[in-house]
């Protein structure tokens, strides 16, 4: 083989890993182009959505059915406003909760969507209603440490209870 075509081969060898490679990048970071054919939206209003982020999956038991597409917040209420971009082909009942979950114990947070009971499904701008915020790991530990600090002693008598 000439060293032409040796070359030839490398350089094509070498543009479709850098090809791979981007293209894996982008489907870790969640970049890769959506189509919006067949898919629908809808609204959740959440007290603290944590560290949740646009991009962010959308599950129904444990199954990505959608993404969330927009978070504002309520400059009326102070509450934030988490649109969802759904697939289509999943339906959810109108009285469908929303919970917002976190991969692991520091993972990534999702939205996890749980069906509820009523014929009627939500169409494309309904609201849902039954919402839970994010668990927020500081927020828990220092509700631990005040009821810790409000704790009497263990050990410790009280003089007046003593007669």
């Amino acid at each position: 083989m000439k060293r032409s075509t040796i070359d030839l081969w490398v350089g094509l060898f070498v543009a479709i890993g850098i090809a791979a490679i981007t293209f894996l990048s982008l489907k870790v970071a969640n970049l890769t182009p959506q189509s919006d054919s067949n898919t629908y939206t809808l609204t959740a209003e959440f007290d603290n959505i944590g560290g949740l982020k646009v991009k962010a999956p959308v599950k129904s038991s444990g199954v990505l059915v959608g993404r969330v597409s927009n978070i504002a917040l309520d400059t009326k209420r102070y509450v934030a406003n988490v649109t969802l971009t759904l697939d289509g082909k999943y339906q959810f009942s109108r009285d469908t909760s929303a919970e917002i979950l976190t991969a692991g114990l520091l993972g990534e947070q999702y939205i996890g969507l749980t069906q509820g009971g009523d014929p009627d499904n939500l169409k494309t701008g309904d609201h849902i209603s039954i919402t839970s915020s994010a668990m927020v790991l500081e927020q828990l530990i220092g509700k631990f440490m005040t009821s810790f600090a409000d704790k009497p002693a263990a050990g410790g008598s009280d003089a007046s209870q003593s007669q």
